[in-house]
């Protein structure tokens, strides 16, 4: 009898664990529109979708998986929206028009990068659905990040070329980093006891990143993206040539997106050699995520209006995803 409860238990939970699996998804907004893309990272394909958003630019998920957050560039707030509904259910107020976003990692607070006087960074308290704060920042904010371990929100400055660390119990400044350039996307990896370790910074005008020692709140070392084969043209996009990165979940890869290239490269953690390269069908490479497992990149392709599947281990890309126009950022999040 011991031996039965014990397998039931074991099959409850192997039911449990896939249900949740089955959660996962990989919302896709897109800057020309006003639709958001939900997909299924097992079927590959278009599962759900927000409308009624114009413009959006950042997106993430609350850890019940109830709640789906989105920055609104067109009406300046943070869309609130049902995630079994997918209907926008309130719009927050920002203090002016933002850009990326990034939840808290208790669910508490969402943070919301501001990209226009006076800049900042809006904390919005997800119980009362209301801005509380203000964070001045060195620069206005192009994009927002929570570290792995919860404690910072960290906010890159294009204009101010600066790299903001809030304290995320104080919703305070810890310390600003000033760069050469201007800071566009981020990713991080960790120390074995979770606490970040090191930043990846996308910066203006770089085909490539820069690492950047949290502890030291120096940058250690910087790095050129490969050149490209004789008889591969590259595809200009303006100021930002390396644009979207993402660490793999045993923190073994760090994924790095190259516009101009066209490309997604991969480099091994920590020694930050160079692995290879993946080059999607569609153009533009402009922002990337992961599965929770790391098998898996999720490309934004806003030239081609589609979203390019690399599988991590091969470097190839399997396929290719029709979303709405100009995909830009996406992420990866698991729903109720």
């Amino acid at each position: 009898m011991k031996n039965l409860l014990l397998v039931g238990a074991a099959l409850v939970f192997c039911t449990i664990a896939l249900a949740a699996q089955d959660k996962v998804r990989i919302i896709q907004t897109n800057a020309a529109g006003d639709n958001v893309h939900l997909i299924d990272p097992k079927t590959n394909k278009v599962v759900g979708e927000i409308t009624g958003i114009e413009a959006g630019h950042g997106a993430g998920a609350s850890p019940d998986g109830k709640t789906i957050y989105v920055s609104n560039e067109a009406e300046s707030t943070l869309d609130i929206v049902d995630a079994k509904t997918l209907k926008v259910t309130s719009r927050v107020p920002l203090t002016a028009h933002p850009n990326n976003m990034a939840v808290g990692k208790d669910g508490k607070y969402v943070y919301v990068g501001i990209i226009r006087n006076p800049g900042g960074v809006d904390v919005i308290d997800t119980t009362t659905r209301q801005r509380v704060k203000n964070v001045p920042t060195k620069g206005t904010i192009h994009n927002v990040y929570v570290t792995p371990d919860g404690k910072y929100a960290v906010a890159g400055s294009i204009a101010g070329k600066t790299i903001n660390v809030i304290d995320a119990k104080t919703n305070d400044m810890a310390f600003v980093i000033d760069m050469d350039l201007g800071v566009r996307p981020m990713t991080f990896n960790t120390n074995p006891d979770g606490s970040t370790k090191w930043i990846f910074a996308q910066l203006s005008g770089l085909n490539g990143f820069a690492v950047v020692d949290f502890a030291t709140r120096k940058e250690i070392k910087r790095i050129q993206n490969p050149d490209l084969p004789p008889g591969k043209a590259t595809v200009p996009q303006g100021s930002d040539p390396s644009h979207g990165m993402a660490v793999t979940a045993d923190g073994k890869t760090l994924v790095v997106c190259s516009r101009l290239n066209n490309h997604l490269y991969f480099y091994s953690l920590p020694d930050l050699t160079p692995l290879g390269g993946a080059e999607p069908g569609g153009k533009g490479a402009g922002w990337v995520t992961l599965t929770p497992d790391g098998k898996t990149a999720y490309v934004a392709n806003p030239v081609t209006n589609d979203v390019s599947v690399v599988d991590v281990a091969t470097m190839k890309e399997t396929t290719r995803i029709k979303v709405g126009y100009v995909p830009k950022r996406n992420v990866t999040v698991t729903l109720q």
